[in-house]
C-alpha cells in the first residue's frame, strides 16, 4: 500500500468521498452506551479516539453502532496503534453538542465511524509507521503551555473546577478499585502519584478503563508525563488539591521537549538520591521509641503486607559494609537543597531543576554506604547507611577517616562484621529495589550479648 494514498488530516474536507486517514492513536475513551430515540428499548453504543498524522494535526474520530460492533472494533487498538480509517464520515465539529466533550483538536471537523461504510484496522505499512511513531511524544499542546504542581498547590482552590495542562513525573501507581454504583454499573478507579521539582506528591485520579491501561504500563520515577486538559478540583476529604483524567484529556508520555527533558534528569537523580523514598513517609521518630523488635524475615515479611513505612530494631550481623573500598565510594558531597550528589569540589548543584540553583550553593559531606545485614532468617540488603549516623556508628568523623590507613578502615569493617549489631531501622516500600523494600539505618552500635539472649529467646517463642 503507497503512502500517497492517505488524505492528510490537514487537508480533510466533507467533500471528499472515500477518504482514507493513516494516524497514531494519542487517546481513546471507553465505549458508551445510550437509548436509541428511534428504537425504544434499544440501546447505541459509541465511543472515540484521536488520530495524529502531522506533528501539528490531529482529529477526533467517533464509532456509533451497536453493541457487538462498537466493542470490537474498540478492543482491536489501543492508544500507541497506528491505525487506518477508511471512508469515515467527515463533518464538521459542534462545539455546544458532542465535541465540547472530546479533545480540543486543530481540525475544523471530526470523523465518525459506522459498520455499514466505513473500516479501521491496524496499519501495516511500514513507511506510514516509522512516520507516525515519533508523534506520539509530541504534546498536543504547546510544550511550555503547563501548570507546575507547585503552581497548582500555589493556587488552590482558584484552579478549582479548571482544565488545564500539567508537565510531572510518575511517582507511584496505585492499585484498581473495582466498585459498583447505586444503579449496578461496574465502574474502576486508579490512582497515580505525580511529582516534579516543586512538589513530592500530587494525585491524579483515572476512571476510565482506557485511561488506566495507559498509566498501568508506566515505569515509577522513570516517565514523564504531558498531560492535556486535565480536570483540577479541591478535595475536601483530602484539604487539598487533585487532577482527574476525563474525557477530554490527552497523555503524552515520556515527551519530546526540553521541559520534559530537564524533568526526567530530575526525577532519575532524585530517585537514585533516595531522596523521593523519603516523602509521604512519617518523619524520623525518636530511636527511643522504637521498641518492636524483628528478625529479618519478619522486616519483609511486614513490609510486603504494609505499603506504609514502619520503625524497628533487629539484633542483626552486618554482613556487607565496604570501608575499604575507595574513599570516594564511602565519603559523599550533596547538594543540601535537593540531596543530588555533587563532586566535592562543586560549586554549584548540577540538578538543572534544583529548587535552589538560583541562591547561593550549599551542600553537605558525609559518610554515604549501602550495608546489608543478616541474622538467621535471611538478609537485608543495601540498606543506607549515611551520616550523622554513621559518624556514630563507626566512631570517627569523616575527616578522621579519610586519615585512616588501608588496614586501619580493614580493621574498622570486621568490628561490625564478627558482631552481632543493635540496629535501629526504618523500612520503606521502593520500587526500585531488587526485594521491593528499603531499609534506612537510624542508629547501629554493637549488640549487648546479655540483651541479645533475651530478645532472641522471646522472638523464637512468637508465633
Amino acid at each position: 500500500m503507497a503512502a500517497q494514498t492517505f488524505i492528510a488530516i490537514s487537508e480533510l474536507h466533507p467533500n471528499f468521498s472515500h477518504p482514507k486517514v493513516a494516524g497514531i492513536i494519542i487517546g481513546k475513551t471507553d465505549v458508551k452506551s445510550f437509548p436509541d430515540r428511534k428504537h425504544i428499548g434499544v440501546d447505541r453504543f459509541t465511543f472515540g479516539f484521536t488520530i495524529k498524522d502531522s506533528p501539528d494535526f490531529f482529529i477526533n474520530v467517533t464509532a456509533w453502532g451497536n453493541d457487538v460492533y462498537v466493542n470490537e472494533l474498540s478492543n482491536c487498538f489501543s492508544t500507541g496503534d497506528c491505525v487506518i480509517v477508511e471512508n469515515p464520515l467527515v463533518s464538521r465539529k459542534d462545539p455546544e453538542k458532542g465535541d465540547k466533550f472530546c479533545p480540543t483538536t486543530p481540525s475544523l471537523y471530526r470523523l465518525l465511524v459506522t459498520e455499514a461504510h466505513s473500516q479501521v484496522c491496524l496499519c501495516a505499512d511500514t513507511g506510514a509507521i516509522d512516520r507516525l511513531l515519533p508523534l506520539i511524544h509530541l504534546p498536543v499542546k504547546d510544550s511550555g503551555d503547563f501548570y507546575s504542581l507547585g503552581d497548582i498547590v500555589a493556587n488552590g482552590q482558584k484552579l478549582d473546577g479548571t482544565v488545564i495542562n500539567i508537565l510531572a513525573a510518575v511517582k507511584s501507581i496505585g492499585e484498581l478499585k473495582q466498585f459498583t454504583t447505586s444503579d449496578r454499573r461496574k465502574g474502576q478507579r486508579l490512582e497515580v502519584k505525580l511529582f516534579d521539582d516543586s512538589v513530592s506528591s500530587f494525585p491524579l485520579v483515572c476512571w476510565d478503563r482506557e485511561a488506566i491501561q495507559l498509566v498501568q504500563t508506566l515505569i515509577p520515577k522513570e516517565t514523564v508525563l504531558f498531560i492535556a486538559d486535565a480536570k483540577i478540583s479541591f478535595d475536601s476529604f483530602r484539604n487539598g488539591m487533585t487532577a482527574t483524567v476525563n474525557s477530554k484529556t490527552i497523555i503524552t508520555v515520556n515527551p519530546d521537549t526540553r521541559e520534559a527533558s530537564l524533568l526526567f534528569s530530575y526525577a532519575k537523580e532524585a530517585s537514585e538520591s533516595g531522596a523521593l523514598d523519603q516523602d509521604e513517609k512519617p518523619e524520623d521518630v525518636p530511636v527511643d521509641s522504637i521498641t518492636d523488635v524483628y528478625t529479618v524475615s519478619q522486616l519483609k515479611q511486614k513490609a510486603q503486607e504494609n505499603p506504609e513505612a514502619f520503625f524497628g530494631l533487629t539484633y542483626s550481623f552486618i554482613s556487607k559494609l565496604d570501608l575499604d573500598s575507595s574513599v570516594s565510594k564511602v565519603i559523599r558531597t550533596r547538594c543540601s537543597r535537593c540531596k543530588f550528589l555533587v563532586s566535592e569540589d562543586g560549586q554549584s548543584c548540577t540538578n538543572l531543576l534544583c529548587p535552589g540553583r538560583d541562591q547561593f550553593f550549599s551542600s553537605t559531606t558525609g559518610f554515604d554506604l549501602l550495608v546489608d545485614f543478616t541474622d538467621h532468617t535471611g538478609t537485608l540488603h543495601a540498606a543506607t547507611l549515611r551520616s550523622p549516623v554513621a559518624e556514630k556508628a563507626l566512631g570517627c568523623t569523616t575527616e578522621e577517616f579519610t586519615g585512616l590507613t588501608d588496614d586501619e578502615r580493614t580493621a574498622m569493617k570486621w568490628k561490625f562484621l564478627l558482631e552481632r549489631c543493635k540496629i535501629y531501622v526504618k523500612i520503606l516500600p521502593c520500587i526500585k529495589a531488587r526485594t521491593g523494600i528499603k531499609g534506612v539505618v537510624l542508629d547501629c552500635s554493637v549488640a549487648d550479648p546479655g540483651e541479645v539472649k533475651q530478645h532472641m529467646s522471646a522472638l523464637l517463642q512468637r508465633p
